[in-house]
């Protein structure tokens, strides 16, 4: 499954679509930088090549990683957390800060689609991707199949839903049947997939005592439910403002945020850590993991610079999973936890896509719960 022509805008006229308007609304951020590096305007609707669906953006949360990648803080040069990094103004393009390699710029992020199909490209032939489905897109893209673990991205790599319309590999689709609305559903693929990824592969079962940091932004709240679904002692650590909210997504220990774990919790107290947060908090979890216990992680938030006693990793056996690419079940599984009612989504705020940047700044300033979504014009 060689994905890498979404790389390259070589649009061949092969496609299929009933009639539309030429040119749509959009987002495009044009470099790093700050907020001013979000044009909202009006560009040319893309067209599907062969093998690729025309969607319609129904809705498209908010996610760190749109925030971090406009301002290059996945550069090796960055050590700052996001929040503190946020508060930069970036001027001029930095060549490694992207997901990947170079960040495509000017391009049209947005990782969360919830989207409706309006057209095939030429060779589309599941009967189950018809006109007017309602949709979500697995963002996490393996471009050479799932033996690799080479990957790209919606938004990060190419083109993305802050728009009005998306264009995207059919195979990257799926149909999704529920009641929830368009703006619950777009809370679910960068947050739930980046969850279910990291909860499939510690291999978290009924057995494990589960410490979830960060748990009541969009990454951890996800693996919260995910945990618990599959019926895991959970022991969240958030700010204390937010820790009657977690509760109620049926932890059954919450911990303040920069409490002292070993404290709280006692060594080798715990089999699996996911932690999205590192900075300097990171140095207690590896002490309160049991002898053979796991830690995942996707991102860092508090700082990507951490400190790793290394006799507390090889003497207790502890396996470090780090987890970008998702693997091939994580997105069939989500699909199938919403069709069944086992998940549920958590929307902190909505807002018009053209207030991209207000949502941005009032979601870094970490105050919410759940996750922040955008509505394209309809």
């Amino acid at each position: 499954m060689d994905l890498s022509y979404l790389i390259d805008d070589d649009d061949p006229e092969r496609y299929t679509v009933r009639p539309l308007q030429p040119t749509m609304k959009a987002v495009v951020t044009t470099g790093n930088g700050g907020y001013d590096k979000l044009d909202y305007r009006d560009v040319p609707r893309p067209k599907p090549r062969a093998g690729e669906l025309l969607l319609k953006v129904l809705a498209a949360g908010v996610n760190n990683t749109e925030i971090n990648t406009r301002l290059g803080w996945y550069s090796s040069s960055v050590t700052a957390g996001t929040e503190q990094f946020s508060d930069r103004e970036q001027e001029g393009e930095i060549a490694d800060g992207g997901w990947n390699e170079k960040t495509p710029f000017p391009f049209i992020q947005g990782t969360d689609c919830c989207g409706e199909i309006v057209a095939h490209g030429e060779g589309v032939t599941d009967v189950a991707l018809e006109i007017g489905k309602r949709v979500l897109v697995r963002a996490c893209m393996r471009r050479y199949g799932y033996h690799s673990l080479e990957n790209i991205w919606m938004a990060s790599d190419f083109d993305g839903a802050f728009a009005q319309y998306v264009r995207v590999p059919a195979s990257e689709v799926f149909v999704v049947d529920c009641d929830w609305s368009d703006v619950e559903l777009a809370t679910i693929p960068c947050a739930y997939g980046t969850a279910e990824n990291m909860v499939h592969r510690a291999g978290v079962t009924a057995d494990d005592r589960v410490l979830v940091t960060g748990a009541s932004g969009g990454v951890g709240s996800a693996v919260v439910q995910l945990c618990k679904r599959r019926g895991a002692e959970v022991i969240a650590v958030a700010g204390r403002a937010k820790m009657t909210k977690v509760e109620s997504l049926g932890v059954d220990q919450v911990v303040p945020r920069g409490a002292d774990l070993l404290a709280e919790l006692g060594d080798s107290s715990v089999d699996v850590a996911i932690d999205n947060v590192a900075g300097e908090g990171f140095t207690q979890i590896p002490k309160i993991l049991k002898r053979g216990g796991r830690y995942a992680s996707s991102g860092a938030i508090a700082g990507p610079i951490v400190t790793l006693d290394m006799r507390d990793f090889y003497l207790k056996d502890i396996t470090l999973i780090g987890c970008t690419a998702w693997d091939e079940p994580v997105f069939p599984n989500l699909v199938g936890y919403i069709e069944r009612g086992e998940i549920r989504p958590l929307v902190a705020q909505t807002f018009p896509l053209e207030e991209i940047a207000l949502a941005q700044q009032e979601f870094m300033k970490k105050t919410h719960f759940g996750n922040f979504v955008l509505v394209p014009p309809q």
